[in-house]
């Protein structure tokens, strides 16, 4: 157990009912996590990435307490080391839609404080007014309701409410992908300067590898419901050892580059999560896809200090 460690996850399996018959049970299901082992650090950023359907909300939803492990272990720990339950927030895609449109901002800047422990108004307001100044929210706006700020400014109010609790952990769910280019930037930066300021830990589940690469201390990429690769951001991002981060990596357009160039090693989509492959998941995909590669592989940490679910990398 990793003392430095604010959440484990060991061999974490989950699935969902993908029908059912007419007595009521399930009938097949959907594997959307298959074995997952990950170390959330303290005072890290860790980028999760990989194509839709992969496991990354299933994470997300996991981390967050809004689904329960089919089987495995998650072990989550306390500030002062014991384990037990650690605080957790989450900044969503889209703030228009996650606040609260008839509540003023200052209210829902203290939410979570006044469902957790019913502090006073007096309080509460108080709180708000530090925590706008600290995210580029006008105290004088703090009365307004959602609907009078623009995008960007309704990112900053979804980041104040994730702080007001003071969370050990933020899972950041694409946290500028709904915003325009302009803004991406400004809030990202607020991000690295409030992880500065606080010594917060972040989740990053994102789609943009710019994004991850700009903000990620470590990068774990997904396929089908397991993690192929995991090591620091700058190695994984730079130099990808499984052939499923250079397909990813080489499917993200670049200037000068056409589209169809990096594309020849894939073969095929995401293989269905209801009847999961025999051996390696990424097997039929594969451009180096040889004789020991229809045994199931194991994470293995590398030479180079990443770990690779792959027989071929040393």
């Amino acid at each position: 157990m990793n003392l430095d460690a604010l959440i484990e996850l060991q061999d974490i399996r989950v699935r969902f009912p993908a029908k059912y018959n007419w007595l009521g049970k399930p009938k097949g299901y959907v594997n959307a996590l298959n074995g997952l082992d990950l170390n959330i650090m303290r005072g890290e950023t860790l980028g999760i990435v990989g194509e839709s359907g992969c496991g990354k909300s299933t994470l997300a939803q996991l981390l967050m307490g809004l689904q329960k492990p089919s089987s495995g272990q998650l072990l989550r720990a306390r500030s002062d080391g014991s384990w037990f339950g650690s605080g957790m927030q989450m900044v969503f895609q889209d703030p228009q839609s996650s606040l609260d449109p008839r509540l003023p901002v200052w209210r829902i800047i203290t939410e979570p404080v006044y469902v957790q422990k019913h502090n006073s108004v007096s309080e509460r307001r108080q709180l708000a007014e530090g925590l706008a100044e600290q995210v580029g929210i006008r105290k004088e706006y703090l009365d307004r309701l959602p609907h009078e700020f623009s995008g960007g400014q309704r990112q900053r109010i979804s980041i104040a409410r994730a702080l007001s609790s003071e969370p050990d952990i933020i899972v950041l769910d694409e946290p500028t992908s709904a915003l325009d280019i302009s803004v991406q930037a400004q809030i990202l930066n607020l991000l690295v300067e409030l992880q500065r300021q606080r010594n917060l830990t972040y989740v990053l589940i994102s789609h943009n590898v710019s994004v991850v690469r700009h903000m990620s201390s470590r990068v774990a990429v997904m396929y089908l419901g397991q993690i192929v690769e995991l090591g620091p951001a700058e190695k994984v991002l730079t130099h990808p050892q499984h052939p499923y981060t250079r397909l990813l990596l080489d499917s993200v357009p670049q200037a000068g580059r056409s589209l169809e160039e990096g594309q020849e090693d894939k073969k095929g989509e995401l293989p269905s999560n209801r009847n999961l492959p025999q051996g390696c998941f990424f097997r039929e995909r594969c451009p180096f896809a040889g004789d020991g590669c229809h045994m199931p592989q194991d994470l293995r940490v590398n030479l180079s200090g990443a770990a690779v679910r792959c027989h071929r990398v040393s």
